[in-house]
């Protein structure tokens, strides 16, 4: 399974990049504005920056809502770095501009996916990435895990190639269950990846070690 980092924060790419897992970005409106980031200008810059720093595939949003717009803005985005996919919302405009892009080799990934049949509509357009959207159909009481496996499913079944990313990752939970299913890909936090670290049995081991190793060396 592939591990996105779901941030416009460089510091925090490049930590998760120096942690050596690290696949891809994945970015939105939300999180550029988190940081700060505004202006067309500055938006394209931040993107080239994110690239510079990671391997793989960053994902860059478009705003457009119309299908010239997202063209338009999906034409200019690929133009700063062969890294970037274009991300497109899960409208009918939206699957317009995945078929537009396919026909293109340009990769995409549909963004805002809440069920199987707008998952089945974007690998038909032929999405590189499907992105559902776990952790906010856990927030309404909706089994986030259980569609990731009914999208596997449907897709093994026709053999599209779209692979399924899951969005919306809230903890290492999370991580674990995409992972047991057979997600392609997960993006999420920073927090939620190094969360995969701890346990309280390495702590208790590592200091007996050290312990340990002071007792017999204790002048080191």
């Amino acid at each position: 399974m592939k591990f996105f980092i779901d941030t416009a924060n460089l510091a925090e790419i490049q930590e998760a990049q120096a942690l050596g897992v690290l696949d891809g970005v994945t970015t939105n409106p939300s999180l550029m504005a988190k940081e700060g980031i505004t202006g067309k200008d500055n938006i394209m810059r931040h993107y080239k920056a994110i690239c510079d720093i990671v391997d793989g595939d960053v994902s860059a949003e478009v705003i457009s809502i119309d299908l010239a717009g997202m063209i338009r803005e999906g034409e200019e985005l690929i133009e700063i770095d062969d890294k970037i996919v274009v991300k497109i919302p899960m409208t009918k405009e939206g699957v317009k501009a995945l078929k537009y892009f396919s026909g293109k080799g340009v990769r995409t990934n549909c963004t805002l996916i809440f069920s199987a049949g707008q998952a089945l509509l974007a690998a038909k357009a032929g999405a590189t990435y499907v992105s559902p959207f776990i952790g906010r159909l856990d927030d309404i009481s909706t089994d986030g895990i259980a569609l990731i496996e009914q999208i596997l499913l449907i897709y093994r079944n026709y053999g599209f190639d779209t692979q399924v990313l899951a969005a919306s990752v809230r903890h290492p939970m999370h991580i674990i269950q995409c992972a047991e299913v057979g997600a392609d890909v997960m993006t999420g936090p920073l927090s939620a990846m190094e969360a995969l670290l701890k346990h309280p049995l390495t702590d208790i081991g590592l200091e007996k070690f050290l312990s340990d190793y002071k007792k017999g060396n204790p002048n080191t």
